[in-house]
């Protein structure tokens, strides 16, 4: 039902205007008595528990960062059975992000192109909203994905990181570092080794507490990822997210043209799959198995969620598959991992 609604009538919308609108359904679906009747439709099995980071997630499958920017859809994803949702990438200063048209489908590849840059409210009004959520939701697991302000010089990131994380770690129940998104002018760079070091280390001293993650690139050289992975386990990182959109366009089955006018931007959706999958079990193979590893890229059904969790993933994400899915993609990620469970 839903796909031939996509294929009929959302994709004839723009893609940003359409999220939007699912947005806001979704807000719709996390106010009483709404989300009380959601959720019992959704709620996960208690047997797809998970215990990572000190905290009990409800299910091992939970929504990406990108998707909910301003933290305003939490209730309504909670309620469509998500075990966790990140918020995010939050940024110290608010910005509009980079021009539009900044969004764009590619159908027959399952995927989306985004140069959205961060588009966001800013830390102070993030804090205000999770505060609000904190007394409404207080069983909701809220990570919260924060990144460089675009006015804010490279050399400068670390103060600009340090001042999100201590206006929202303490709102938070895992705050992620995100140096990893390629729509953000010199953010990348701050992956190399004796950048990213001293950075993780100031964020995890403002974040007291609250358990820290970096998320990092699939298209980094191997030898890279198992230096960033060994360099967050031995910062006293708490976790590490594989991975973030990619700038390749290998293996398209989308027409060239097509792909050419979408122009720059992070790939996601179904063509990740299988580097996701390299990178989640390149990383398994230097971090202690206690170490949080969450798996993002790729992930369309309850069998990617598996095979996540089998080759190491402590917690898994999507984003992409949810605008070709629909509404109840969790209900369906969670049913398939239930039945795998009996």
């Amino acid at each position: 039902m839903y796909p031939l609604l996509f294929r009929v009538v959302l994709t004839r919308f723009d893609p940003e205007f359409a999220h939007h609108a699912g947005m806001a359904v979704i807000r719709v679906l996390g106010t009483r008595p709404l989300a009380g009747i959601t959720r019992a439709l959704t709620k996960p099995d208690p047997s797809l528990r998970v215990e990572a980071l000190g905290l009990t997630f409800p299910s091992p499958f939970g929504v990406a960062a990108g998707f909910d920017k301003n933290a305003v859809g939490v209730r309504g994803l909670a309620a469509l059975g998500f075990g966790h949702v990140e918020v995010g990438t939050v940024t110290a200063i608010p910005q509009e992000g980079n021009p539009k048209p900044r969004l764009f489908r590619l159908v027959a590849d399952r995927a989306v192109i985004n140069r959205m840059g961060f588009n966001n409210r800013g830390a102070d009004a993030a804090a205000r909203r999770l505060a609000r959520l904190r007394r409404g939701a207080p069983d909701t697991v809220i990570g919260v994905n924060i990144g460089k302000s675009r006015v804010v010089d490279v050399e400068n990131a670390t103060d600009d990181y340090v001042a999100s994380a201590k206006r929202l770690a303490p709102l938070a129940d895992y705050l992620t570092v995100n140096v990893s998104s390629p729509n953000t002018p010199g953010l990348r760079g701050l992956q190399a080794i004796e950048t990213l070091a001293p950075l993780l280390r100031a964020v995890r001293d403002a974040s007291d507490a609250t358990p820290l993650l970096v998320k990092i690139a699939p298209d980094l050289p191997d030898e890279e990822i198992t230096a960033i992975a060994e360099l967050a386990v031995a910062e006293g990182l708490d976790g590490i997210i594989a991975h973030n959109t990619t700038i390749s366009r290998d293996g398209l089955v989308t027409d060239e043209a097509t792909i050419e006018a979408a122009g720059a931007g992070g790939l996601s959706g179904a063509p990740l799959k299988g580097r996701s999958l390299e990178v989640l079990r390149l990383i398994r193979t230097v971090v202690p198995s206690d170490f949080c590893v969450i798996a993002v890229g790729g992930v369309e059904t309850a069998d990617d969620v598996r095979e996540r969790l089998d080759a190491g993933a402590t917690l898994v994400q999507g984003y992409t598959a949810f605008l070709y899915r629909g509404p109840l993609w969790g209900r369906e990620i969670n049913r398939g991992l239930e039945r795998t469970r009996r």
